[in-house]
């Protein structure tokens, strides 16, 4: 190996936001990831839906008002002037 090109590499523990702790090395001291196979769905065959603040009412609140645009410019299409 060449002198001096190489990042340095460490040996460093992965932290999940569950608590979950994984030893493994890397070239980045610290390491916090959100999600991990200790918590994933696909790992653990427990189906967790988290709606925070409401994402899926607020989008579909916003998109509320393109949908009536659209079927009042059908019906000003669809009715003979």
């Amino acid at each position: 190996m060449k002198e001096g090109i190489h990042p340095k590499y460490y040996n460093t523990v992965v932290k999940c936001a569950c608590g979950n702790e994984i030893e493994t090395g890397s070239t980045k001291k610290d390491i916090r990831i959100e999600i991990c196979s200790q918590c994933h769905p696909f790992f653990t065959g427990k189906q967790k839906l988290i709606d925070t603040a409401g994402r899926i009412e607020r989008f579909r609140k916003k998109y509320a008002k393109f949908e009536e645009q659209k079927k009042q410019e059908a019906q000003a299409q669809t009715t003979p002037q």
